[in-house]
């Protein structure tokens, strides 16, 4: 890393191919598609120095990279199977030392959370040995709110050697499943459960019903709201926890 404060950029995903949701991130809520609310909330996390979206050369994402430069946000663009490859060329693009990498069908993601993971990697940079990845705990804190830190470094390598299939679709598994090469440490989780499990990840049509009632529910009173005013939301709308209930993970291949 160079100088004495590393360069922290944050790296989006998105495409419009969605195999469940075709283009689910342009669908639109609360006046605006779900693309622009990620981006805008992503882009308030304390500690970035910079947001990239990273997205295919393909012509059907043309949409999304005009989307983003209108938000001021940087657009990467590379190979739509190897998004590993795509997130090492936007972090080279954007000279960053440390990678936080999230995912653009998460719309209500919470800036002061990617602001805390940022500063809990950083403070395990200063360990011996410093860390190399960090995660926030997608099982105990709502899913939805999923984000990733890791250096350049470690980015780089698993670019330059995964092999595996998945590894190159889902960017950091060649990092968390090589303990013995890399520092991970322990992902970030609430200090009091939620209670209920959540889900607020955009995959199929009713993630996008229940994230659009939520997003129109908060946005318009408080659009800094964070992700306790979601679990507040739905704690006076309990009859909307059915509404994505029966949708499932999608897991690695």
């Amino acid at each position: 890393m160079t100088g004495a404060r590393p360069r922290i950029v944050a790296i989006s995903q998105a495409r419009m191919t969605s195999t469940r949701l075709p283009g689910k991130v342009l669908l639109e809520a609360a006046g605006k598609p779900l693309l622009a609310h990620h981006l805008e909330r992503l882009s308030r996390s304390p500690g970035l120095d910079a947001v990239v979206l990273a997205t295919t050369v393909n012509a059907t994402d043309d949409p999304l990279a005009e989307r983003a430069g209108a938000l001021g946000v940087a657009v990467f663009r590379g190979d739509e199977h190897d998004v590993l490859g795509r997130f090492a060329g936007a972090a080279a693009m954007a000279g960053a030392d440390l990678v936080v990498r999230v995912t653009a069908d998460c719309p209500l993601i919470d800036p002061d959370l990617v602001g805390a993971l940022v500063a809990a990697f950083l403070a395990g940079r200063r360990e011996t040995p410093p860390l190399d990845y960090l995660s926030i705990d997608s099982v105990r804190y709502p899913r939805g709110l999923d984000a990733e830190i890791l250096t350049r470094a470690a980015l780089d390598e698993a670019a330059r050697l995964a092999t595996d299939p998945a590894e190159r679709e889902h960017v950091t598994p060649y990092v968390y499943n090589r303990p013995n090469r890399f520092r991970l440490g322990e992902a970030l989780h609430p200090e009091t459960d939620p209670g209920e499990t959540h889900r607020w990840c955009v995959d199929e049509a009713p993630d996008y019903e229940l994230v659009r009632r939520i997003l129109e529910a908060l946005s318009p009173v408080d659009p800094q709201f964070g992700w306790r005013d979601c679990c507040r939301v739905l704690r006076e709308h309990p009859d909307w926890l059915d509404i994505n209930r029966s949708v499932r993970q999608k897991t690695l291949h």
